[in-house]
């Protein structure tokens, strides 16, 4: 029974060398070619950016060479057990070629993806290449002991065995199994170090932790800044408004009650001035309460909140909502105060008569676009209401998309993921 486990072993293990062996020869055969093209092509479409050429075709290429590593991570995960983690930053499906082109240039991965092919074409295609060969190999040197060697030319070598006659031929065979034996340790390792360099050369490894560190201290500094900023501007409003208003109300009734005796009249006008002071006070809470988490996102939901928003624009606006479910409190929160913020400025700056608001959820992202005809121009710069709108995104890992040629019409994108 021992015998008959070791033999089993024994076929297994040489099943998965020949297996290794045909591998080595497929990925050989796409790693050259494929990275060749890619890299050819990717060199290309980025030089002709500066001429606009490069804007058209950059996203092409650059999908293409990450549908070619995708594949390759594939094959790692496969036969070489090594899994290679993808990480593209995600883009907005309906982005203009310009921020798609910039978007996926400005991704540390795509320049992974880029540095990678060089050295696919080269040390990857070697490293597969020899799995194939060393396994192929010393089957050249039992067939020379066969007979091979009389029809090879004088004086042939194989490796370092000069084959001149039988005797020389069974050398070579014996060489053979040396280099059999090798293979049936190295191939497997071969094709395994193939997939390791490609799973170093593609993995987000220790930089795209670095990358992630950074971002995640950037939004975190912003949202810390955007919070101080919210309680700040509570703080004014509640100063500068609903207190300053129930203090002239003290005020009034300290004065009222003076005058109930001496002057009804007189106190009677006061009395009916404090009753519209505190509806005017009333009113200004309920604003800020508004302004803080409005009851309406609470109790009915983001779609039913946009709506709200829209109804008490001054231009026309029609919003289209496909949302299966609802999103956590604070991805909604963070989508409808986004939505506000971009709609202030199209009403503000845009001169736009009309808006359009679509709000759908699809593969666990929530998207929003909100599309105006007015004037056009419109960009994430330093100061701007959009650029508060990308930091507000950017802490729940969503990002901001602006399209707004000139003279219009102005398309803003926003995703948040959900999870």
């Amino acid at each position: 029974m021992n015998m008959e486990t070791k033999s089993g072993t024994r076929t297994a293990r040489t099943r998965d060398v020949a297996l290794s062996a045909v591998r080595g020869l497929v990925v050989a055969l796409i790693a050259l070619p494929g990275s060749v093209l890619c890299f050819c092509l990717t060199l290309v479409s980025v030089a002709l950016v500066p001429i606009g050429v490069g804007i058209v075709t950059t996203p092409w290429v650059l999908t293409g060479v990450r549908a070619f590593a995708d594949w390759r991570r594939l094959l790692a995960a496969r036969w070489g057990g090594v899994r290679i983690r993808r990480h593209y930053r995600p883009l907005p499906a309906d982005a203009n070629p310009w921020a798609r082109t910039f978007g996926m240039l400005r991704d540390p991965a795509t320049w992974r993806d880029f540095l990678w092919l060089p050295a696919d074409m080269t040390a990857g295609f070697v490293t597969a290449l020899l799995a194939f060969a060393l396994a192929l190999y010393p089957l050249e040197g039992f067939a020379i002991a066969a007979g091979l060697w009389r029809v090879l030319p004088d004086g042939y070598w194989y490796g370092f065995v000069r084959v001149t006659d039988q005797t020389s031929a069974f050398y070579a065979a014996a060489l053979g199994v040396v280099l059999l034996a090798a293979a049936y340790w190295l191939t497997p390792r071969l094709l395994h170090a193939h997939f390791r360099l490609t799973g170093a050369l593609l993995g987000s490894g220790r930089g795209e932790l670095a990358e992630r560190v950074r971002v995640l201290t950037e939004t975190r500094r912003d949202a810390v800044d955007t919070s101080a900023a919210e309680l700040r501007r509570i703080e004014r409003d509640l100063h500068d408004g609903a207190q300053a208003r129930l203090v002239a109300m003290g005020m009034d009734l300290g004065t009222i009650e003076s005058l109930l005796e001496k002057d009804p009249a007189k106190a009677r006008q006061l009395l009916a001035q404090a009753r519209a002071s505190s509806a005017e006070a009333l009113t200004e809470l309920r604003e800020l309460v508004r302004g803080i988490h409005p009851p309406v996102l609470a109790e009915r939901g983001l779609g039913d909140a946009v709506r709200a928003l829209a109804l008490r624009l001054p231009v026309a606006s029609e919003v289209n909502v496909d949302l299966p479910g609802r999103a956590e409190a604070p991805v909604e929160a963070a989508a409808y105060f986004a939505v506000s913020e971009v709609l202030t400025n199209a009403v503000k700056h845009s001169g736009a008569d009309r808006l359009w608001i679509d709000l759908h959820r699809a593969e666990g992202r929530l998207r929003v676009t909100v599309t105006d005809n007015g004037r056009g121009g419109a960009v994430i710069g330093a100061g701007s209401g959009l650029a508060g709108v990308e930091r507000r995104l950017g802490t729940f890992d969503g990002v901001l998309a602006v399209s707004s040629p000139a003279g219009g019409p102005t398309m803003v994108t926003m995703e948040i993921p959900c999870a």
